[in-house]
């Protein structure tokens, strides 16, 4: 009895965990997502490449990456590997990947 007693609460502890993990995910609005892309359309830069950083949702770009603003957007961005990055000043961590 202990030993499925103990296997139940490591499962509702492996998933408040999850559930956690997915409540920090950032959410930009449909708005906002627009305003980037069409800024980032009139403004573009060339593309740079960061080695040893995975481009993921969560992943944090290093000091020497120069972000860049978008006008009313909170986000800056940058583009790694043709790719438009859109990150969190604050944290560096990157919220979104516009393919």
């Amino acid at each position: 009895m202990r030993m499925h007693l103990s296997t139940a609460v490591a499962g509702f502890l492996l998933l408040a965990g999850l559930g956690a993990a997915a409540a920090q995910d950032v959410v930009i609005e449909p708005q906002q997502e627009t305003i980037i892309k069409e800024y980032v359309k009139k403004q573009p830069l060339a593309s740079v490449k960061i080695p040893g950083v995975e481009l993921n949702i969560g992943s944090t770009l290093p000091d020497t990456v120069e972000l860049h603003e978008v006008p009313n957007v909170k986000y800056r961005y940058v583009v790694v590997d043709n790719r438009t990055v859109v990150v969190d000043p604050g944290t560096r961590k990157i919220v979104k990947i516009i393919e």
